[in-house]
């Protein structure tokens, strides 16, 4: 019987050539017979070489790991051994079988990189014999909402929370990728086994969108789909997961809204210079509030609560926090002349052990910066591109912003380059803090930037 081990391996020895040469393993742990006997027979005499001719479902060793790149072209997949941070490259045939965790026949097609998978293969010939995804391995597919925190090595989905490694694989379109390449706008796959998260697969990137002739609707609102809205700030960009999308724009009543197409890697630009806006026009809004000890901000400012409250038509950011209760960001339209709205908060569970993430961000919302404003975040490169945190625009590279704990987005944007995005975590120290980024690579051809061709024509002529 062969036992399975993190890629160590037993080698096939003339003690073990009557196990093998009894029966076989087939494919995805089932045993193949050798046949029937008819009766006995005379047969020449059998001679001992101490050889054994191998079949295709012969192996010496087995092992649990990620799949993590494939060879079309030599034939080859590549896994790592999470446990030893070990990458082996194996060849394959038509003798190699793969199939499902259930043991059902699967297509090499059909088995995506960043799977766990339980293998079979010959180590002296390099050659995969089986593989079958892990009956160990948990997936959570299709994940838009987690908290990754490289500081704790965590990463919280839902109520769970998982451990990452040095040897957690990241991966998009088949290649690794590392976890600074990861944004919030993109939809992933957690793969791991018991507490480990073992790879983290980008199942849809993103892309980004730049407003034009946007000056009317500065500090106004501006909505994607049903899951994305902010404020408008000047030379914003915004990450978006790929796909298509309505786009509404929304200041004082005023605006409109646009279809628009976001493709990976790529930007789109929509120009909103033909909206209008209205005789700004306001309602009275009056809050009912639970716990009446509750704080309301609405865009970020403290309002009093005891009266009616006028605020402009429109879209605006309402956030309600008391203490011993979970804090909660929502967003109230005001299209009418007198309005009621009714804010009730939950108490935190006894056991719960932490604020909800919603809280903390609703705290870094409304309160100040924690750190010292003396203390800065230090881009250095890529030189003379643009640097966006988190969607707004704070100068082109070296460059530097006031610290603020916790994960930011940072964008450069060069016209002719493609758009490259990093998620970094900043610490809480008083001190300062450097970030150097690879340079930007140039478009060119099918791939470039989509929306930037008139800026690059007029960069040509000047």
């Amino acid at each position: 019987m062969v036992r399975k081990n993190t890629y160590s391996t037993r080698r096939i020895t003339a003690g073990m050539l009557g196990l093998l040469t009894a029966a076989a393993l087939a494919a995805c742990g089932k045993t193949q017979g050798m046949g029937t006997s008819q009766g006995p027979s005379p047969s020449p005499e059998r001679i001992d070489t101490g050889f054994v001719v191998t079949g295709p479902d012969s192996y010496d060793s087995a092992d649990t790991a990620v799949l993590v790149d494939r060879d079309p072209q030599k034939n080859t997949l590549t896994f790592l051994n999470p446990e030893l941070g070990r990458r082996y490259t194996l060849s394959l045939d038509d003798t190699t079988r793969f199939c499902d965790k259930y043991g059902d026949s699967l297509s090499l097609e059909q088995i995506e990189t960043g799977e766990i998978v339980d293998i079979t293969f010959l180590k002296s010939d390099k050659h995969l014999t089986t593989l079958q995804l892990s009956q160990k391995a948990w997936s959570y597919e299709g994940i838009t909402r987690y908290e990754l925190n490289t500081v704790r090595r965590q990463v919280t989905i839902g109520p769970e929370t998982f451990k990452i490694t040095d040897n957690t694989q990241y991966l998009s379109q088949g290649k690794n990728i590392d976890i600074m390449d990861l944004n919030p706008a993109d939809v992933l796959c957690f793969s791991g086994i018991d507490t480990q998260v073992l790879s983290v697969r980008v199942e849809k990137g993103h892309g980004y969108l730049r407003l034009e002739n946007d000056e009317n609707f500065v500090g106004g609102w501006i909505e994607i789909g049903q899951s994305v809205v902010r404020r408008i700030t000047e030379d914003m960009l915004i990450a978006v997961p790929e796909g298509n999308y309505d786009v509404t724009i929304s200041r004082r009543g005023g605006g409109g809204t646009r279809r628009v197409a976001i493709g990976r890697d790529q930007e789109t630009v929509l120009d909103i210079g033909d909206m209008e806006i209205p005789e700004p026009q306001s309602g009275m809004v009056l809050f009912s509030v639970s716990p009446s000890t509750a704080e309301l901000y609405i865009d970020g400012q403290p309002i009093d609560i005891s009266g009616p409250v006028t605020l402009e038509y429109g879209l605006h950011q309402l956030i309600a926090r008391a203490e011993g209760y979970q804090s909660i960001t929502q967003y109230i339209r005001v299209g009418q002349e007198s309005a009621g709205i009714n804010v009730e908060l939950d108490p935190y569970e006894p056991d719960s052990g932490s604020e909800s993430s919603e809280a903390e961000s609703t705290e870094s919302t409304v309160s100040s910066n924690e750190i010292s404003t003396y203390y800065k975040v230090h881009i250095d490169s890529p030189e003379d591109a643009e640097v966006y945190l988190d969607g707004s625009y704070i100068g082109k590279a070296p460059c530097s912003f006031v610290k603020s704990a916790g994960t930011h987005v940072i964008t450069f944007r060069r016209t002719g380059y493609t758009t490259r995005s990093y998620t970094i975590q900043v610490d809480s120290e008083e001190k300062d803090i450097s970030f150097a980024f690879a340079d930007l690579v140039p478009s060119g051809g099918e791939s470039g930037v989509s929306g930037n061709i008139w800026d690059q024509l007029l960069d040509q002529l000047n």
